[in-house]
């Protein structure tokens, strides 16, 4: 709050920050001790940590400062973090529907049945699609993910929500990975996997086709959730154009979320990292 003085009213930036007007003046005239001293150190990393992971919140604050081997509370890291207007990014719900269920087509049984931690890599994918607003239209996202890392193995971005989005994403996947027959693929029951060229592209590669039930948002909610990280991360609401785009979801898949954003489920290790350890 002192930075801002210049700026803005004590009154209104203690509203904001929801910090008491009397004690931030009895803040200001105690002369600092140990304790402040290690705050203001801890801000600097704090601030640092804000800026690389792209404004985490406090528990994701905390759990990187731990894996520093910095000894901190994570209620002394929310202090600090309130204290200096500190905060996560605020996650916005999704209003785009991308899920179209209402067809003809066959629909696979759940194999999956929300087995979430499968033995090793390859054994099981995940995949969903979401939304990329731009000033003059949406662009659209299909994933792939292996959930043994939760690394995002495929990916395509398409200005159309035709089944060519998921081929591509599926076919990048097998590229790169070159999976055993018997493979899980798992996805909601939109039309675009069930239709007959995505089945057709399974068979081909020997995977067995798994949907999540009828209602029920949990049976897939691994691939979901990275779309919760990505949209609560994204620096921008909308890009200027598809090309920004496409440039900002490379960037933010192969060079931060696969390689450096770490995972409790992981042991506080990136999908990178984890399978470096994990996979002989």
């Amino acid at each position: 709050m002192e930075t801002h003085l210049l700026e803005f009213p004590v009154d209104r930036m203690a509203k904001v920050l929801e910090f008491s007007r009397s004690g931030f003046y009895k803040r200001k005239n105690r002369k600092p001790g140990i304790r402040d001293k290690e705050d203001e150190m801890y801000l600097g990393l704090i601030r640092s940590i804000h800026q690389e992971f792209r404004r985490p919140g406090v528990l994701k604050t905390w759990e990187e400062m731990r894996l520093r081997m910095y000894r901190i509370g994570k209620d002394r890291v929310h202090k600090i973090m309130k204290n200096n207007g500190i905060h996560g990014k605020i996650r916005r719900k999704s209003r785009v529907q991308t899920t179209d269920s209402s067809h003809k087509f066959p629909v696979s049984p759940d194999l999956l049945k929300r087995n979430f931690k499968p033995e090793k890599r390859n054994e099981i994918w995940v995949s969903d699609i979401t939304y990329i607003r731009t000033a003059s239209r949406f662009l659209y996202l299909c994933i792939v993910m292996d959930l043994y890392s939760r690394k995002i193995v495929g990916w395509s971005m398409k200005d159309s929500l035709e089944t060519g989005i998921c081929i591509s994403a599926l076919r990048m996947a097998v590229r790169g990975r070159s999976p055993d027959k018997g493979l899980i693929f798992h996805s909601d029951r939109g039309v675009q996997y069930a239709s007959r060229e995505f089945r057709k592209e399974l068979r081909t590669y020997g995977m067995l086709q798994s949907m999540s039930r009828k209602g029920n948002c949990w049976d897939n909610a691994v691939a979901e959730s990275f779309f919760s990280i990505l949209k609560n991360e994204m620096e921008f609401n909308v890009f200027l154009n598809s090309g920004e785009a496409r440039k900002y979801i490379f960037d933010f898949i192969e060079a931060f979320y696969n390689r450096k954003r770490t995972h409790s489920f992981l042991g506080y290790r990136s999908p990178d990292q984890f399978e470096k350890i994990t996979v002989a």
